[in-house]
C-alpha cells in the first residue's frame, strides 16, 4: 500500500473526526497509546472546573454538592460499559497493584479450602510481584506458572487479556470456562485492552485495569475493579478503608461492610485525577468499540506489512489474536526506538530486545502508520540507531 492509498483510507474513516478532540505535538506520530494515552482537549476545561468552581468555590462542601463522594460509583458505573459490565458493577479508585490485591484477596476468601494462585509468569510485573507478595503474607500459598497448564486446585487465576509485551490476545470466555470447571475463581486483568477492543467480563468474578493507556485519562489517573454481582454480598475487601463502610460518618470502631461495590471503595477519591478521567469518559461514551476494534486491526496489519521482514514480528501474525500493539525485536531494540523518537515516532522499549508500538484508533490515521514504518526502515536501513548518545538508557525506558 502507497502513501495516497492511506490518505484515501483516512478519508473514509468513520473515526477520523476523534482526533480532533485530542492534544497531538506537531510532528509527533504517537505510537505510545499502550503506555500513557494521548491527552484530550477536554480534560484542562474539566480539571480547571473542579479546581476553581468545585474546590475553589464549594470548598468542603464538594464533596455533597459536586459530587466528590459517590465518584469511585458515578464514574465507575459510567466505565463499565466498555468491559461488558453493568450499573453496580465497578468501583474507580486507587492503582491497579491495589485493585489486584483486593481482588486476589477477595477470591482466595471465597475458596478457603485451596492454596494456590495461578498467575502468569508473563503477565505484567506488578500482577506477579503483588501475588507473591499477598502469598508471601498470607503463609501457606503456592504461586503456580500458568505454563504448567494446572488449574485443578487452584483458588484464584490471575491472567492478562493482553500480553504486555507480545500483545498476545488471551480468549476470555474459553479460559474463564475453564478456570470454572475446574473449580477456580478467575481475576483478568484489562490494561492493556478497554478502550482498544470490545471487552466482556460479566461472566468472570472479577477484573481490574488502568485508565491511562487507551482510554486516555492521564499519568496516574485511578484504576477500576470489577466485581461479579454473584459474589458482591459474600466477596470481602481486605483494604477495609473508611470509605468502604456502611455507615463512614456514624465513625463506629469496628468495620462493618456496606451493601454492593462500595464495600470495595477504601479510601478518599482522588478528586482530581477522577475529574480527569471523566472527561475521557465523555469521549468514550460516544465511540463504536466494534469500529475501533476493526480499525485497529487494520492499523496493526498495515504496519507489519510495511515493515515486512525487517524485523522479528513478536506479535501473533493474526490480527484478531492479539490486541492493538504490536511488537519486534532487535538485539539493539534500545538504541533503535531512542533514534525513531528523535524523528518524531514515539513507541516504547521493554528489555531485553522488544520495540512496542501501540496504535490508538481514535486519533492515529493510516498515514500516520506509513510514515511511523516508512521512519523505522529509514532508521534500520541508515544504521541511525549507532550514533553512541543512543545508547544511554533513560529512567523510564
Amino acid at each position: 500500500m502507497d502513501r495516497d492509498q492511506c490518505l484515501a483510507l483516512d478519508a473514509q474513516d468513520s473515526l477520523r473526526a476523534f482526533k480532533d478532540e485530542f492534544v497531538l505535538p506537531e510532528g509527533v506520530i504517537y505510537l505510545v497509546g499502550n503506555s500513557l494515552g494521548a491527552l484530550p482537549r477536554r480534560t484542562a476545561e474539566r480539571m480547571r472546573r473542579t479546581v476553581e468552581e468545585e474546590w475553589g468555590e464549594q470548598l468542603v462542601g464538594g464533596w455533597n454538592h459536586a459530587g466528590w463522594y459517590e465518584q469511585p460509583l458515578t464514574i465507575g458505573d459510567r466505565l463499565a460499559p466498555l468491559i461488558g459490565a453493568g450499573p453496580g458493577q465497578v468501583v474507580v479508585g486507587n492503582t491497579t497493584s491495589i485493585a489486584i490485591f483486593q481482588a486476589v484477596a477477595a477470591a482466595l476468601r471465597l475458596r478457603p479450602e485451596r492454596r494456590v494462585i495461578v498467575s502468569d509468569a508473563a503477565n505484567f510485573p506488578t500482577d506477579h510481584y503483588m501475588v507473591q507478595g499477598l502469598a508471601g503474607l498470607l503463609g501457606g500459598y503456592e504461586v503456580r506458572d500458568l505454563a504448567e497448564g494446572r488449574f485443578d486446585d487452584a483458588a484464584v487465576v490471575l491472567l492478562s487479556e493482553v500480553d504486555y509485551r507480545t500483545g498476545a490476545r488471551q480468549d476470555v470466555p474459553a479460559v474463564t470456562a475453564a478456570a470454572h470447571a475446574a473449580g477456580a475463581l478467575i481475576v483478568w486483568d484489562l490494561c492493556h485492552s478497554v478502550g482498544a477492543m470490545e471487552v466482556d467480563v460479566s461472566g468472570a468474578d472479577f477484573a481490574v485495569g488502568c485508565t491511562y493507556k487507551y482510554l486516555s485519562a492521564g499519568p496516574g489517573a485511578p484504576a477500576f475493579l470489577y466485581v461479579n454481582p454473584r459474589h458482591q454480598a459474600t466477596a470481602e475487601n481486605v483494604l477495609s478503608g473508611w470509605h468502604g463502610h456502611a455507615a463512614p460518618f456514624a465513625f463506629e470502631t469496628d468495620f462493618r461492610p456496606a451493601d454492593g461495590m462500595r464495600r470495595f471503595v477504601v479510601s478518599t477519591p482522588h478528586v482530581l485525577s477522577l475529574a480527569a478521567l471523566d472527561a475521557a469518559l465523555d469521549i468514550w461514551e460516544r465511540v463504536p468499540m466494534t469500529q475501533v476494534r476493526a480499525k485497529s486491526m487494520a492499523l496493526t496489519a498495515l504496519f507489519v506489512d510495511l515493515v515486512g521482514d525487517r524485523l522479528e514480528l513478536a506479535s501473533p501474525a493474526d490480527p484478531a489474536a492479539r490486541g492493538s500493539q504490536i511488537s519486534l525485536r532487535h538485539p539493539d531494540g534500545y538504541p533503535v526506538m531512542r533514534a525513531l523518537i528523535d524523528r518524531g515516532v514515539h513507541g516504547d522499549f521493554r528489555a531485553p530486545d522488544t520495540l512496542r508500538f501501540g496504535f490508538a484508533p481514535l486519533y492515529l490515521g493510516y498515514t500516520d502508520v506509513y510514515d511511523a514504518a516508512a521512519t523505522l526502515l529509514e532508521v534500520l536501513d541508515k544504521e541511525l540507531w549507532r550514533d553512541e548518545k543512543y545508547a544511554v538508557r533513560l529512567a523510564v525506558t
